[in-house]
């Protein structure tokens, strides 16, 4: 069974988690595409779950500008072997910093042995990321420094940058 939490009100606006009952396996910006696309079967509404208890105190403390890491909750996202590569090394990247679909790439490929992945199928991985936000799949951007695209909508990926403070404005002028 997969459970829901409830909307939590974030600056960003509304965010939803699912959970397998123990992990994480979902978090959406209210509007994004993909909501809850990885999920296969209707969520129940739950709002006692221990890891829903961990996600909001995960997102108070991250909207409170605190740096929690994607290591603090019980992460398990639902995809192939690929996707999931591709969002294990997202959570790599540091609160602040930003990466190039083309770097997420060779790591990628590294971890898979694979000689290279093209920085495509990253990204079409990385825009199907069901954990946002907390997997920082914001943190991702082109080789020209453009922000490129961001299912949650680039305005949402313009916030958390400047949130973050990536001194990455140059990026803003490109989108």
């Amino acid at each position: 069974m997969i459970f829901c939490s409830p909307v939590y009100r974030s600056p960003l606006g509304g965010i939803t988690a699912a959970s397998d009952g123990e992990n994480l396996v979902g978090l959406w910006l209210e509007g994004q595409r993909y909501f809850c696309g990885t999920l296969s079967e209707p969520p129940v509404l739950k709002a006692d779950l221990p890891v829903f208890l961990q996600t909001i105190l995960w997102l108070d403390r991250y909207f409170s500008g605190e740096k929690p890491q994607p290591s603090d909750l019980p992460l398990c996202p639902s995809g192939s072997l690929f996707r999931r590569t591709v969002w294990r090394c997202l959570c790599e990247i540091p609160y602040g910093e930003t990466v190039t679909y083309g770097a997420v790439a060779q790591k990628a490929a590294a971890l898979l042995g694979r000689e290279r992945l093209s920085a495509q199928a990253v990204g079409g991985a990385v825009g199907h990321n069901p954990i946002s936000l907390i997997i920082p799949c914001h943190r991702v951007i082109g080789a020209d420094g453009s922000l490129t695209g961001y299912a949650g909508g680039l305005d949402k990926k313009r916030w958390l940058l400047q949130w973050e403070k990536t001194g990455i404005s140059s990026a803003f002028s490109h989108s």
